[in-house]
């Protein structure tokens, strides 16, 4: 359920920092990046914050209400977090929601709300079937405003954990994707990871000159305390780039807890907005204009000798 705070936090009132234009003196540095970003190429951005149940019907009609309201407050470019479709309370029922590609209520969800809303959308993680019939890649997927799937990214880094009672792995019903996946749109050049993929930063210097980096998440409380936002700003600074991270934040059915605060953050590492817990969206301006002038300013990207 959807709490007071995060239902009030879903629809901020005028003049908060969502806001392009109208930041408060101690976001500076969001105004920096949001000043006239209509005026300058730019568009809003949103992420989409989840506590997802084993119901895949339920969980799509929660998605939908998020997107519609993130829509509504003009974002152009929309991202659901990692298991939005389905977070099971076992491993092995991911396999029982899986399809084919191009075919299931979870892609024809995310087409038909993307050309209906006219944004662009990206899905993560859609349970794609797989050569081994015990496994499925766990896929993102990118939508655009035409409701045309445009992208189609398959975790590589699969998730493992064994601390205290905390056990999860994924390479027991998913099967590891190879290739990186940036997709061309009129916001720039979209790179596509997810969730523990934050762990491993040569994934994302091989997206090269990427603009916008989409990570939809599902980080444990335990993990995501100790090493979230640190993961998130420093693949955003050391790629110069935008990070959109949305992530499921709540206790689940199934016992989990995960950590939540989904944030759009800056080329500069600046948090744009955030949410720490609960049902709801993060939104942000995203100026093209400012980022290139950072990277003119600090050419890093053009230093790598490795």
């Amino acid at each position: 359920m959807t709490s007071a705070r995060s239902a009030a936090r879903a629809v901020p009132p005028s003049g908060t920092r969502s806001g392009f234009g109208r930041a408060k003196p101690r976001a500076r540095a969001k105004a920096r990046t949001e000043d006239n970003v209509a005026g300058s190429g730019g568009f809003r951005v949103a992420g989409i914050q989840m506590a997802s149940g084993p119901k895949v019907a339920a969980n799509l009609t929660e998605a939908g209400r998020l997107i519609e309201t993130a829509a509504a407050q003009g974002a152009r470019l929309v991202v659901l977090p990692e298991y939005f479709a389905m977070m099971e309370q076992r491993d092995v029922d991911k396999l029982g929601a899986r399809e084919r590609p191009g075919e299931g209520p979870i892609q024809a969800f995310l087409s038909d709300t993307a050309r209906r809303l006219g944004i662009w959308l990206v899905g993560c993680s859609v349970p794609l079937e797989s050569a081994d019939p015990a496994k499925v890649h766990h896929a993102v997927l990118a939508f655009d405003d035409k409701g045309v799937q445009v992208g189609r990214y398959d975790k590589i880094h699969l998730f493992k954990l064994d601390m205290g009672s905390e056990h999860f792995s994924e390479e027991k019903t998913v099967a590891a994707g190879r290739e990186v996946c940036v997709v061309p749109s009129p916001f720039g050049r979209l790179g596509l990871a997810s969730g523990y993929d934050l762990r491993f930063p040569e994934l994302f210097r091989a997206m090269k000159d990427v603009d916008v980096l989409i990570v939809p998440s599902a980080f444990t409380e335990t993990t995501g305390r100790a090493h979230w936002e640190a993961l998130v700003r420093a693949r955003a600074i050391e790629n110069l780039a935008y990070v959109v991270a949305p992530a499921q934040g709540g206790y689940h059915l199934s016992g989990r807890e995960t950590h939540g605060h989904s944030m759009i953050v800056d080329p500069w590492g600046v948090v744009l907005d955030r949410l720490p817990r609960g049902s709801g969206i993060v939104i942000a301006g995203i100026n093209p204009t400012y980022q290139e002038s950072l990277r003119r300013s600090l050419p890093a990207l053009r230093h790598r000798t490795l």
